[in-house]
């Protein structure tokens, strides 16, 4: 009985190892389906996040360029009163007398001046002020006048403005030497 006893033990330990690797095929095949699935969650996640991240990137294209097209309507749509008047004052011109239409185009100029300061739009002074690289450019230098204009702005060939205190453009100037 001992050659049946040890028989029947073999084939109990065969049918423990079998029953241990399939144990251990299903938890290997279960771990390999769990890593799929958290695989392809992330993946998703992936493709989402950058679907979501290019059509913020073409909207953002989009309304920049819709910025740009309209960036001075307000501006414009200010300034066709001042084309109208100009219009009529052409258009009136004919037999008027000279200091009638040098009043018209002044009060017309006053109107434009009006409307690009209320835009933000302002004169530098520059003329008897230190010169600044930052404000000024330098057309030419001349021999100061007196010494105290020695380094200032002696002459404005073109005055420079600002918007809402940016410089817009540099004032051509004039410098004492």
């Amino acid at each position: 009985m001992n050659e049946e006893e040890t028989l029947h033990d073999a084939e109990a330990q065969d049918t423990a190892t079998e029953s241990k690797t399939e144990e251990q095929t299903e938890a290997t095949s279960d771990e390999g389906a769990a890593a799929n699935a958290e695989e392809e969650a992330w993946r998703d996640k992936y493709l989402r996040l950058y679907a979501e991240f290019d059509n913020f990137r073409k909207r953002t294209m989009r309304e920049r360029g819709d910025l740009v097209r309209s960036a001075g309507r307000d501006l414009t749509e200010a300034m066709l009163p001042v084309l109208d008047d100009f219009e009529r004052a052409q258009a009136a011109g004919d037999g008027q007398d000279v200091e009638q239409l040098k009043e018209g185009y002044l009060l017309i100029g006053q109107k434009m001046k009006g409307i690009l300061e209320t835009k933000g739009l302002s004169r530098m002074e520059a003329k008897g002020a230190e010169f600044d690289t930052d404000l000024h450019e330098a057309i030419t230098q001349i021999p100061a006048p007196e010494p105290s204009m020695k380094g200032k702005v002696v002459d404005v060939v073109e005055p420079g403005y600002k918007l809402h205190d940016a410089v817009l453009r540099f004032a051509k100037v004039v410098v004492g030497n």
